[in-house]
């Protein structure tokens, strides 16, 4: 049995409003929640940056400069986008999937 993969694509009005309500939690607390995702300092060390690197991440809510849809960009992928394709640190999810993907089909 399959599950369905929850990419934040289309959260509920619920989820966004987690997901804020964490983002203002102090930083201790954000680290030791349940959804808090660990950090991997070794895959970090691509980032040249004399800033703080993340020690854990959270899923972020955010509102598509676009078209303005709310979308969450889940922990799990920003973990992928900064350690595995070595993404620079001070990137944010600020496009929906909808509008990025219109984007490259114009772009090919």
């Amino acid at each position: 049995m399959s599950r369905k993969l929850d990419t934040g694509r289309n959260p509920s009005l619920k989820e966004l409003a987690e997901a804020d309500r964490i983002s203002k939690l102090h930083p201790v607390q954000q680290k030791h929640h349940p959804s808090s995702l660990p950090a991997d300092p070794d895959k970090l060390k691509h980032i040249n940056t004399y800033g703080v690197l993340p020690e854990f991440y959270l899923d972020r809510a955010f509102s598509c400069r676009a078209c303005g849809k709310q979308e969450i960009w889940r922990a799990r992928d920003q973990k992928w986008y900064y350690e595995e394709a070595k993404g620079h640190i001070d990137a944010m999810a600020v496009e929906c999937h909808n509008c990025r993907k219109a984007k490259k089909q114009q772009q090919t």
